[in-house]
Parts: C-alpha cells; structure tokens; sequence
C-alpha cells in the first residue's frame, strides 16, 4: 500500500543525506526515510551510473526548467532516473545510459522558447498556441544537435512527443522509427504525469496509472517499452509514494486555475 506523509507533519530525517525539509519529497523505506534526492540518486547508483563532471551543473538547470513550468519536485530528474531505469535493460555500455538520463533530464529544454503566456496558459491553448508548444521538440534538439557527445540524448529531446501509433508530433514517426530511448521515455513521463499532483488535478494512484499505461500498450506506448516498466515497478512505485510533509506545493499551485 502506498504511504503518503501528512501534510500537516513535521518534515522526515532523510536516512543518507541527514535533511529535514518542507521543500523535499520523501518515501518511507521500512522504519526510516529517503529524500527524493537520495532515492533517485541510489537508483541511478544501481544501474552503474556514478557521479560525473558537470552532471550537477545539467540538474540544476533542469530544476530550472521545472521552477519555470510549476512541476513538482524534482520532476525532470524523477523521470530521467526512471528512463535510465528502463533503458538498463536494453544498454549494455554506461555511455550509453548517462546520454539516455542526460537526454531524459534535458526533454523539455526547448520549452524555453515558448512564451509564459503560453507556457502557463489556464484553460485550452488556441490554435497558434497549440503551434507553438508543438515547436518545442525540434527546437530543443537544434540547442543539443551542436554537441557531437549528445547525439543520442538530442534524439530522445526531438522525439518524447511521438507515438508508437503515429499520431505524435513533430514528425509523426510511428513505431520503430521512433528511436528505444524515446519510446522507453514516454512510458515514464506519462507514469509522472499521472502518478504527481498537477494544478488541475490530484494525482491518481499508482494502480490506476499502470492500467492506464497497459491499455494504451500498442498504441500511445511500445508494448517492449511497457514490458520494461513492468520489470522495474517496485522502484517506480516507491518514488510514486513519496510526498511532501508539508502543504508547500499546494500554495504555489494554488495560483494556477489550470493547464494545458
């Protein structure tokens, strides 16, 4: 059963880290808790990805990005964690995991050039808005095409709105055409999406989500993408029981009638 800490609590001792904060998300692992920050670094630990040059930098811009878009948490590291998760099972050089958590971490850095009007528009988005956001995909890759050592995680940023069914953007790719890392990718932001609270919405349990995400096997999602996820739910469902101690969130959400 998913456990989540009451708002009203004082806030938890992270077992690792030590920190006691209103401002983290934590998971209760037996008689102790893990910060969010922890729980996704011992994931990324377990899949042989140490601690690399810069790698702090690139999360911190990616905080950024989530700071500017109103997610919770640590949202593009969360699911960045959980694609490296996946994409374990289908890479067998580090090299290639680190360029499938960089790219994951990074999926919404196009997102920079699309106006706040737009951005964070409550309600439905216009045609033209809706134009705009769709540019987001292509205008990310141009920002990471220009460094050689990015090329695969360029790709995962280029094509996170596809569909294995084709009807995704930008391009329409459909199926395999569509690259691994990416199919592997739209599973767990999807997962995030759905498991996470968001302005206009409570988030929905993790059992209702996963049923989600098994009826659309075939169509919105690879089914191998899926049987993947699948292997790792027990660290997916951990990280989908965390929560805030405190009511934190929620006031910032609170200014926010909606979102597209």
């Amino acid at each position: 059963m998913e456990e989540h800490l009451s708002p009203a609590s004082a806030p938890p001792v992270c077992a690792e880290c030590g920190t006691a904060s209103h401002d983290r998300q934590y998971a209760r692992r037996r008689d102790s808790h893990a910060c969010e920050h922890c729980l996704l670094d011992s994931h990324k630990r377990r899949k042989g990805l140490a601690e690399y040059p810069y790698e702090m930098f690139v999360e911190s811009l990616a905080e950024a990005l989530d700071l500017r878009e109103r997610e919770t948490g640590l949202h593009s590291k969360r699911v960045a964690t959980h694609t490296l998760l996946l994409a374990a099972h289908h890479y067998a050089r580090v090299a290639d995991i680190r360029e499938v958590y960089w790219g994951s971490l990074l999926h919404d850095i196009g997102k920079i050039g699309v106006p706040d009007a737009v951005l964070l528009k409550p309600g439905k988005l216009s045609d033209g808005e809706w134009q705009t956001m769709r540019e987001h995909p292509h205008n990310g890759y141009l920002i990471l095409q220009k460094l050689p050592f990015l090329s695969m995680a360029a790709e995962i940023v280029l094509c996170h709105e596809e569909r294995f069914d084709g009807t995704g953007y930008p391009a329409g790719l459909k199926g395999e055409e569509i690259p691994l890392a990416a199919r592997l990718f739209a599973v767990i932001d999807t997962l995030d999406a759905m498991t996470f609270d968001r302005p206009y919405r409570k988030a929905l349990t993790f059992d209702a989500a996963k049923s989600e995400i098994l009826r659309m096997a075939g169509s919105q999602f690879d089914p191998r993408a899926v049987d993947t996820f699948l292997l790792e739910e027990t660290a997916l469902r951990e990280t989908a029981a965390m929560a805030f101690p405190s009511a934190n969130i929620p006031k910032a959400f609170d200014e926010l009638s909606g979102k597209p």
